[in-house]
């Protein structure tokens, strides 16, 4: 290592005698170069079977879309499926040439936030915890890439990252089931309550029928009492004095039998109306609960046909519509839904901002995730009024689409996202 000092230089017929004696006591040893530091992996260093999952999981269809057909012109930039996009950008990162080097620069680019925070660690174990922390808050695309490429990252670990990202393909599977279990109940329960409703509507006939006698026994009183009045005009003579008691007490009879048939009339009419209030009600519960077993059959098709795609051979079509760099924020649900739906969105290409719903102390928090969203959705039994009435309220005043979802599952967020794939407002920008 050369010598340090603030004293002057030596004169140069000094630097000529130690130059002329190469092997004099005072030579000074020459200067060792400390060894290289390890550097990241380069994409195409990567054993080739990474690379699916890296460009599945890590950069979104539509930075492939506007990056591959630069180095492939056999594909259009518009015409092209989503998975010849995927297959060729697989086929370059194997080249190591420009194609595989601007892949590996917009990988950087997208994580550079999670490269940065997984640069420090200093061995297997850091990395290891760093990765389950990120798998645990559903930041999986950075954090597998940095895990990836970091130069401390043995094969045993990026085995056991490469088989955590292919296993959350399967989390969909025990929400289908769930909801599946409960449309079942539902078409039950909508079946009983058919049968409740037919029987209701035959005693309600029956009660009708009765009231319809009722109204005209009384009518034909009435008239025979009229009819009475006008022959009693005509009653002179003593002879019909006889006569005339016994239609008296005929009358007093029918006044009698009058005022029992009345009574009845106002019990068969209270009873008419209980009955068709209860029938209204439970009209209404019944379309409640058709309209439960509709959404919940939607769900049910959705997770079905978005479980079918991911498990049919040769497809890599994500669980959900393509999100294209958009942002979610998901307010209220529970840590393992909200999880789960992180992955789904990611693996979209998109990003699931979420909120607990604790608006009381964390108000601000939901001011600051909004300007960042596209869209703001929540659900409604897993979430307070108060969070649900300041969501709305700050959406509403940023402008931003808010859509309720039904519950908290799986099924109600794929379901939603699959019927608002078109919406012009959801569209990303050209």
């Amino acid at each position: 290592m050369p010598y340090l000092s603030n004293e002057p230089a030596a004169p140069a017929f000094l630097h000529r005698m130690l130059n002329a004696h190469p092997d004099g006591c005072c030579t000074p040893a020459p200067a060792i170069k400390p060894a290289p530091a390890p550097r990241r992996a380069r994409l195409a260093d990567l054993d080739a079977y990474l690379h699916c999952s890296i460009i599945g999981t890590c950069l979104t269809t539509g930075e492939l879309r506007k990056l591959v057909p630069r180095y492939a012109p056999q594909l259009d930039r518009k015409s092209a499926t989503d998975l010849e996009i995927h297959h060729t950008a697989v086929e370059l990162s194997t080249q190591g040439e420009g194609a595989a080097k601007e892949l590996h620069k917009a990988l950087d680019t997208r994580h550079s936030l999670a490269i940065k925070r997984f640069k420090p660690a200093a061995g297997e174990a850091a990395l290891e915890t760093l990765w389950r922390e990120a798998l645990a808050h559903g930041d999986v695309p950075g954090a597998y890439w940095a895990l990836l490429t970091h130069p401390l990252c043995s094969q045993d670990l990026l085995r056991q990252a490469f088989g955590d990202v292919h296993m959350l393909s399967h989390l969909v599977g025990a929400s289908n089931r769930a909801d599946l279990r409960r449309l079942t109940g539902l078409e039950e329960e909508c079946a009983r309550l058919r049968a409740q409703n037919a029987a209701q509507q035959g005693r309600l006939q029956q009660l009708g029928a009765q009231h319809h006698q009722d109204m005209a026994a009384a009518e034909q009183q009435a008239t025979q009492l009229a009819l009475l009045r006008d022959q009693h005009a005509d009653l002179a003579s003593s002879s019909l004095v006889a006569e005339l008691a016994l239609l008296r007490a005929e009358l007093d009879a029918c006044n009698a039998q009058l005022a029992l048939q009345s009574g009845r009339r106002a019990e068969a009419e209270a009873l008419l109306e209980a009955s068709q209030q209860r029938v209204a009600a439970q009209e209404r519960e019944l379309s409640h609960l058709r309209t439960e077993a509709d959404c919940s059959r939607t769900e049910a098709q959705a997770l079905e046909q978005a479980l079918e795609q991911a498990l049919a051979p040769q497809t890599a079509l994500p669980l959900l519509p393509q999100l294209h760099g958009r942002s979610v924020l998901y307010v209220g649900g529970r840590p393992q839904s909200t999880t789960a739906l992180t992955q789904l969105v990611a693996a979209a290409g998109g990003e699931l901002l979420s909120h607990d719903g604790g608006i009381e102390d964390r108000k601000g928090m939901l001011s600051a995730l909004l300007p960042r969203a596209q869209l703001v959705v929540f659900p409604v039994d897993c979430i307070s009024h108060n969070a649900m009435h300041v969501t709305r309220q700050l959406a509403e005043r940023a402008g931003i689409p808010c859509h309720p979802l039904r519950t908290a599952s799986v099924g109600s967020f794929v379901e939603l996202m699959r019927r608002l794939h078109g919406d012009q407002r959801w569209e990303p920008a050209a």
